[in-house]
């Protein structure tokens, strides 16, 4: 192997190691011998996951071990595995550690979210099809993976997570006291949600990011995951609250959905309160807007503070794109009816040619 190449290998093992999750740690590189720290028992080196015959139990925190590398991974080293799966994934002193970091990538590659879809793919595949347990689904977990909305202590990911699990086992109870039809057509929906979200575009700069695309964020009229891929590039979690805020206000069309949008502490007291209540508690949250309602925009505060968009209902932003269209024939008619007024005026070629030849005959006389 080429010794530039042993570099970034020894690099991506040191980065993973220095950020405090479970790897092999690089000692020494010579040329083209890269030594590592070696993983094992009297000699016998640690099985890999899908070989360590592991009981239910073991199989449940080898998994939420694996989930939190991946984010780690992500968020610490701002890396992206790039090959995860149960051959890459070893298991040693009842802890996972991940290896064969070589074709990782920066979290900026413009594969990178591509790369971790089908990690997380491969890692729920295992555990669920070999290892018979309720996992989550892949965006879930790609979400979990890439949330900005989530804190990094240790204590914010759990809770996270717990809230993604108990919503999980809520579905596998609620599918298995369901009908045959009714798991038939919960099956196919999670289907077309997989193979929807596996080949979604995911922007991954913002210079991805078309004026149409601003627009439909700004409304909120985005996909969940868009709205995080974007909340991710710009650290702007408004981009997912609006979108929620248009969920509620549509009826919750999102909650027949298999994901979990991670909420906020305010949004999380919120989350097993009445439509009734809901609303009550919007008012008084928009009590001190009085009189401001019909307004798109809030007044800038004393203090020089930004522009405030205020939620408008579905009828007044039709409204407004209504006037917006208005607003463009009109200038489209004025500069139209400019440019005629212009032609009328304007000189003709042989006119201007013929004026041309004149001046100069003038001048050589």
């Amino acid at each position: 192997m080429y010794p530039h190449i042993l570099y970034f290998i020894q690099r991506n093992y040191r980065r993973i190691h220095s950020a405090n999750i479970k790897t092999p740690q690089p000692i020494l590189l010579k040329g083209h011998v890269l030594i590592m720290e070696f993983l094992g028992t009297n000699g016998w080196p640690s099985p890999r996951i899908r070989d360590a015959s592991l009981s239910e139990k073991k199989l449940r925190e080898a998994y939420v071990q694996t989930i939190l590398i991946m984010r780690h991974m992500y968020q610490r080293c701002n890396l992206v595995h790039g090959d995860l799966s149960e051959y890459n994934l070893l298991w040693h002193n009842n802890e996972v550690y991940v290896i064969d970091v070589s074709q990782s990538v920066e979290t900026d590659h413009p594969s990178a979210l591509d790369f971790l879809r089908k990690d997380a793919s491969n890692v729920n595949d295992f555990y669920k099809k070999v290892g018979g347990l309720s996992v989550m689904t892949t965006r879930q977990l790609f979400e979990f993976v890439t949330s900005t909305i989530i804190g990094n202590t240790n204590e914010e990911e759990y809770n996270a997570m717990d809230r993604i699990m108990n919503h999980v086992e809520t579905t596998v109870t609620n599918m298995e006291n369901a009908t045959e039809h009714e798991r038939r057509t919960q099956s196919q929906q999670e289907s077309v949600e997989e193979a929807v979200f596996m080949s979604q575009f995911l922007p991954r700069s913002l210079n991805q990011l078309a004026d149409y695309d601003v627009g439909k964020i700004e409304e909120g009229d985005v996909e969940e995951t868009y709205a995080h891929a974007v909340a991710a590039l710009t650290g702007n979690e408004n981009v997912v609250k609006k979108m929620k805020e248009n969920n509620s206000r549509d009826g919750g069309s999102g909650s027949k959905s298999t994901h979990v949008l991670f909420a906020s502490n305010d949004e999380e007291e919120d989350m097993n309160v009445g439509d009734d209540e809901k609303d009550t508690l919007q008012d008084e949250k928009s009590g001190s807007n009085d009189g401001s309602a019909d307004d798109d925009e809030s007044e800038e505060g004393e203090d020089g503070g930004q522009y405030v968009k205020v939620a408008m209902t579905p009828e007044e932003v039709a409204l407004a794109k209504e006037a917006t269209r208005n607003m463009r024939k009109a200038n489209k008619k004025a500069v139209k009816e400019a440019n005629s007024e212009k032609r009328k005026i304007k000189i003709k070629k042989k006119d201007k040619k013929r004026a041309v030849n004149k001046t100069r005959g003038n001048k050589k006389k």
